[in-house]
């Protein structure tokens, strides 16, 4: 069963879009994050640095045993395993974040990981369905890299100015160069910067190559707005307040 479920024939185990098993792992992942919201003021205690390496154990685990699968299958490939699509780059930034507690890099990885995890989570570029491994270490990794981010935010009291915005955001389109320049010498699509996923996703809606990425890009400015105004919102209350 265990050679089955790592086999590489996803045409056994078909991913379907918004399926029983999809929407369960969505839920799964909200509950998650209701929950360590809940439970935030008895995770600081006790638990925070508890927490803290469990997060980096399930974002390590969860790139080697992804890179190992690849590995077993024969099939490992600098087009598709270097940490150049977003959500893998987010996994690393979101590693450092919380084993360095640097706060430049949370600005990054927040804004990243939130606008991209999240959204792979709604509507993933995945090709295996459950119970495949590939299925668990999908959602482990996605789920992670937003609890990691929401981690720094409710447990550890991080919080971002409008300068965090510009900064995300420059650091995203620079991330973005280096990935063109290895997507060009490899031939690989990292970042969806050379065409659009094969999955359904909202890019789908963005136009044509190569202007969706002129839409990617003020979509990416628009959402990186929306997840600072809770903290724009935040501040005004408390200015407010006094």
């Amino acid at each position: 069963m265990i050679r089955e479920v790592l086999n590489f024939r996803y045409e056994e185990y078909p991913f379907e879009l918004f399926s029983a098993s999809h929407l369960a792992a969505i839920m799964v992942s909200i509950g998650c994050m209701v929950g360590l919201y809940i439970f935030r003021d008895y995770v600081k205690g006790s638990m925070k640095n508890l927490l803290k390496w469990v997060l980096v154990t399930f974002l390590v685990l969860s790139e080697v045993s992804f890179q190992v699968w690849y590995g077993l299958n024969d099939l490992w490939d600098v087009t598709i395993n270097l940490p150049f699509q977003l959500c893998s780059m987010s996994l690393y930034l979101c590693t450092i974040m919380l084993i360095s507690n640097n706060y430049r890099m949370f600005e990054i990885s927040f804004f990243s990981s939130m606008s991209g995890a999240f959204i792979a989570i709604v509507t993933p570029e995945l090709f295996f369905g459950y119970p495949h491994f590939r299925f668990f270490q999908f959602f482990l990794a996605h789920l992670s890299i937003v609890l990691s981010c929401l981690y720094m935010v409710w447990i550890v009291g991080y919080r971002l100015s409008f300068g965090s915005v510009i900064r995300a955001f420059m650091a995203l389109n620079g991330i973005a160069v280096v990935a063109y320049a290895v997507n060009k010498v490899v031939g690989a699509n990292y970042m969806f910067l050379m065409h659009k996923p094969y999955n359904a996703s909202p890019i789908d809606y963005l136009g044509e190559y190569p202007w969706y990425l002129l839409s990617l890009e003020g979509g990416s400015l628009l959402l990186f707005l929306l997840l600072y105004a809770p903290f724009a919102l935040f501040k005004k209350n408390r200015k407010g307040e006094r």
